[in-house]
């Protein structure tokens, strides 16, 4: 803020994120703008999220026109009161554009997040590690059915601004060894300890989406000790429903005509789902031992239509805080299963949301995540 002009910039959506398309604007010039109101929509090479403004004011100026693609940290908009000049906004827009330097070009480049491979028994598991330099009990990100890392590109820089982060592909996922070995819930838990002891952590607070929720239950109830707190996104476990024309769609798709509407079902809104995220699934899938993985999980824990792994009762003995955040139009597992939990445990349903809510209502999870820690910590 400079004045009474500020300055709307590209956001980073993920910590890999180094630049990003305007796709549109979702509010003209002249509109009165509130704190946290969505201005337009971001793209990037894995999704296209709405872009909350990070300040109160009237929209005076539309920098960058729709359709260009521009590093984080470019001025994209500014917004100021209605009585400031028109010559001092453009002033303004001169001295920042003057200013600016792209990400990675000065010091900031040092705080970039460390991608490793971590061996565990016979597995190479690919880490990505943010904001280790914070003290307190670090954050575990655990992704689900078909999922990386990645999907927490929105999730992980919100949280590591205060906490040390850490997001991993599961085997079988991203650039993590193919091996599942039975693909249980069960296995993977005791994958997840592993990974945690190389690591040297002896405690951390867990969040877990889809088939990561029911690995972090797992986990819960093997090492009690090892689990802070639990956050289950859209989690397995807590019913018996699932999609088996997702899963089943999900690992015989081999063409992006039709894998589209199979990933789709995975969100609410469904222009989320871009040309470049349907390329990177089936590029994936052509990696040897992919599809045969996906297929012995899919085997072992959704077999007869149903989940096979019943975790409701984990609720009842672990005695750390738990939340679980769900999207009321979730297409892959019912939100019912978030009904009639222990009353110590925090439900949050979204509305117009999707099995992804981290990536649908990214800004609100994130604030749920963070105001949750804060709340266990405090």
């Amino acid at each position: 803020m400079m004045g009474n002009i500020t300055p709307i910039t590209m956001p980073k959506f993920g910590l890999a994120m180094t630049e990003g398309k305007l796709a549109s604007w979702s509010v003209p010039v002249g509109t009165d703008i509130s704190a946290g109101q969505e201005i337009a929509d971001i793209e990037t090479s894995k999704i296209t999220n709405g872009y909350e403004s990070p300040a109160a004011g009237v929209l005076r100026r539309q920098v960058a026109p729709e359709g260009e693609m521009l590093p984080v940290g470019a001025l994209i908009g500014v917004l100021a009161d209605t009585d400031v000049p028109d010559a001092d906004i453009d002033a303004f827009i001169t001295k920042f554009n003057e200013s600016f330097a792209p990400e990675g070009g000065g010091a900031e480049a040092s705080d970039e997040p460390v991608r490793k491979a971590v061996t565990v028994g016979d597995l190479t598991i690919s880490v990505q590690e943010s904001g280790s330099s914070h003290e307190g009990v670090p954050v575990l990100l655990i992704h689900g059915f078909g999922g990386d890392l990645t999907n927490w590109l929105l999730t992980q820089p919100a949280l590591s601004d205060k906490r040390h982060v850490i997001s991993f592909d599961l085997p079988g996922h991203g650039e993590s060894t193919k091996k599942v070995g039975d693909g249980s819930p069960v296995t993977f838990a005791e994958t997840v300890a592993g990974l945690a002891r190389e690591l040297k952590i002896p405690r951390v607070h867990v969040v877990g989406h889809s088939l990561g929720g029911a690995i972090a239950l797992e986990l819960a109830k093997a090492h009690p000790d090892l689990v802070a707190s639990l956050s289950l996104v859209a989690p397995a476990g807590l019913g018996s429903d699932i999609n088996m024309a997702f899963i089943n769609g999900f690992i015989e798709a081999d063409r992006r005509k039709t894998l589209e509407p199979v990933v789709q079902c995975l969100v609410h809104d469904k222009s989320l789902i871009t040309r470049q995220m349907l390329e990177n699934i089936i590029r994936t899938k052509r990696l040897d031992g992919v599809v045969a993985g996906l297929r012995t999980i899919a085997d072992t824990c959704f077999h007869d239509g149903k989940q096979a792994f019943p975790l409701r009762s984990v609720l009842e003995t672990f005695t750390g805080p738990v939340q679980v955040l769900w999207g009321e139009a979730d297409e892959i597992l019912s939100v019912s299963g978030a009904d009639d939990l222990p009353d110590a445990v925090t439900v949050v349903r979204y509305p117009d949301t999707g099995h992804m809510p981290q990536l649908e209502k990214a800004a609100d999870v994130s604030r749920a995540l963070a105001t949750f820690l804060d709340r266990v910590e405090a």
